[in-house]
């Protein structure tokens, strides 16, 4: 038995801690991470634990602490450096060790901080989470001397991403790492790489001085939209604060939802591949899973979040996921964990191998819906996700169908809406699809009606 440790709640989220680094979050928090985490490890005959960082101001203090507290829980820990959450998964993978960890906040403005979880290739889910704050709480840990091995990966985490280089010609490829961990490895991959690459705000920097890092954020996206253009780039790609997550702009300036790079990857795959599955969530087009039936495959709804669709994947060996935020996971030629780098390099070679027409024009012929972007509506954590069950108990009792898979999705003959908790903010997010404006309209009534009987309201 050690020491109690309480989380403040406000840190536990859906699949990792996360909070304001000195408020929320603390070296506190930090250790007893390390000490939580790395008795479950330890108890699993574990002695290999792999720690990484981006970098945000408060991250060397926070690596610290949870390193203290993995070594005392008699783990090896193996320091991977600055970097990216994919290079941190990468190095668990290639050193096949028990878990690691991760120290990042992620998309989230400067002032956050958080931990990400890895063990078995996956990041930890809701209840694996919370198991292991149940265990800092009990101060259930195991002791033991460990040690800590310095193992920067970056090296060859950027040669292995340059094994998958196969352009057909050498591209223009404008970069944003946004200051984010990205910038760490990337001079390291585009050395390897032919063409002609721009990158811009590619210093690390925790202030985050170009933008927030959230590329899924239209205005953080406008720099990279003015280099595409100014550049006669054939495409851009920009990622969030840890690399997870990749946004791409195509040579028009515009931004590709991530369903549309799903659709354009599910027709290169399932043309080698037929009959495979690919894995969406709740809140991708139906142009995705319709494409993806008219190349041949099976296409899967799962709920949003990471460790959800890395799960359905494994359960219907998918070879291709994603979410609608940018996660894109390959089991094709790849490790199956979401790597903002990797695909965007999946991407860079897709289009150069476009015979007549532009990465703009390819996606110019995907089928067309009129959708709204993922609209965030601010509620308390404590809140959320009993507005999304009061809707489910009002379409129950008025006899509307809907899919429960995530939150409520609701069909009607203009198309669909969506309400959902989310994962990751205090918030709700919204989303609707439609064939006409008109019907766009009608179905942001339908969910404001829904909305304004729980107190809140769409602006």
């Amino acid at each position: 038995m050690g020491q109690r440790h309480q989380f403040d709640p406000v840190v536990l989220r859906g699949y990792d801690f996360r909070g304001v680094a000195g408020k929320d979050l603390t070296a506190a928090d930090g250790y007893a991470v390390g000490r939580a985490y790395g008795s479950e490890l330890a108890a699993q005959r574990g002695s290999v634990v792999c720690v990484g960082h981006d970098g945000r101001l408060s991250s060397p203090e926070l690596e610290r602490a949870v390193v203290a507290g993995l070594v005392a829980c008699g783990l090896e820990v193996r320091r991977v450096g600055l970097g990216p959450t994919p290079m941190l998964t990468f190095a668990v993978r290639r050193l096949e060790a028990a878990g690691g960890v991760m120290v990042t906040g992620s998309h989230n403005p400067p002032e956050y901080n958080g931990f990400k979880l890895v063990r078995n290739g996956l990041c930890l889910s809701r209840d694996e989470i919370g198991r292991v704050a149940e265990r800092a709480a009990y101060g259930e840990y195991l002791s033991g001397e460990g040690r800590v091995v310095q193992q920067p990966f970056a090296v060859e985490y950027a040669g292995r991403l340059a094994e998958e280089w196969a352009a057909a010609r050498p591209p223009t490829v404008a970069w944003d790492p946004g200051n984010g961990a990205v910038g760490a490895v990337l001079p390291l991959l585009l050395s390897r790489l032919p063409g002609r690459h721009v990158v811009i705000n590619g210093k690390v920097d925790g202030n985050f001085p170009g933008h927030d890092p959230d590329p899924a954020e239209p205005r953080h996206l406008r720099q990279l939209q003015d280099v595409v253009l100014t550049e006669s780039a054939d495409l851009g790609v920009a990622f969030d604060g840890d690399g997870d997550r990749v946004v791409a702009v195509d040579d028009q300036g515009r931004a590709l939802a991530a369903d549309q790079m799903l659709a354009l990857f599910a027709e290169e795959i399932l043309a080698e591949r037929p009959g495979m599955a690919v894995v969406a969530d709740v809140k991708a087009s139906d142009v995705l899973f319709d494409e993806v039936r008219r190349f041949g495959g099976k296409p899967v709804m799962a709920p949003s979040g990471r460790s959800q669709i890395q799960r359905k994947m494994a359960e219907v060996r998918a070879l291709l996921g994603g979410e609608m935020s940018g996660h894109i996971f390959f089991t094709d030629r790849y490790y199956g964990f979401d790597d903002g780098l990797y695909a965007a390099l999946r991407l860079i070679c897709l289009v150069s191998g476009l015979t007549g027409e532009t990465l703009a024009g390819r996606i110019d012929r995907l089928p067309h819906r009129l959708n709204t972007p993922e609209i965030r509506l601010p509620c308390p954590d404590d809140r959320k996700f009993g507005v999304v069950e009061e809707v489910r108990m009002r379409l129950t009792v008025a006899g509307t169908p809907y899919d429960g898979i995530d939150g409520v999705k609701v069909r009607t003959s203009h198309g669909w809406w969506l309400l959902r908790a989310s994962n990751t903010e205090p918030a709700l997010t919204l989303r609707c699809e439609a064939l006409s404006p008109e019907g766009l309209k009608e179905l942001r009534r339908q969910i404001n009606l829904q909305l304004r009987l729980s107190g809140m309201e769409l602006t």
